[in-house]
């Protein structure tokens, strides 16, 4: 299927938009932080990117309809757990509306900020939360690391065309 559309004073059509950014393939991550009440919260997401060096910053987006905006929008900071390929199942959980996404014993309290942080990320970047930016219907967390941890890298989990893949 070929479309093409004016990039012009025209309106994309959203459906051509979503399928045109499924093709652009995105590493996940899970995104987790903590409530007032000291909850976890936690999601499943494909933007997320580097934004600085010095000092170094990270930038994730969460959409306003997501179960974790509340709890994100609030927090002083958060985590960024990177997936690889045996984590397939809990990016799963990680996106439905709906499920006890911390039900399994994968997380723990990182030291020092206490966010959870997943035992067997490829890495894990704590972050204080330096600015949120509203655009469109999701803030932009940006993100000044203030601790990383690398362990053992797997092939990392990638999104592409609305699924899971590895690099080969």
């Amino acid at each position: 299927m070929s479309t093409s559309v004016d990039s012009g004073l025209s309106a994309v059509d959203p459906v051509v938009f979503r399928e045109a950014m499924s093709r652009l393939a995105a590493p996940l991550a899970i995104i987790t932080t903590r409530g007032p009440d000291g909850r976890p919260w936690g999601f499943t997401a494909s933007s997320v990117a580097s934004m600085s060096l010095d000092p170094p910053l990270v930038v994730v987006g969460v959409a306003h309809t997501s179960s974790c905006y509340g709890a994100l929008a609030k927090a002083e900071g958060f985590a960024v757990n990177l997936l690889g390929d045996q984590h397939r199942e809990l990016a799963r959980r990680f996106a439905e509306h709906g499920a006890d996404r911390f039900a399994g014993r994968e997380f723990e309290a990182c030291p020092v900020t206490e966010l959870p942080c997943l035992s067997d990320a490829n890495a894990v970047f704590k972050c204080r939360t330096a600015e949120r930016i509203t655009i469109g219907d999701h803030d932009l967390l940006v993100g000044e690391l203030i601790a990383v941890r690398l362990d053992s890298v797997t092939r990392p989990l990638l999104w592409y065309r609305r699924d899971f893949h590895v690099p080969g």
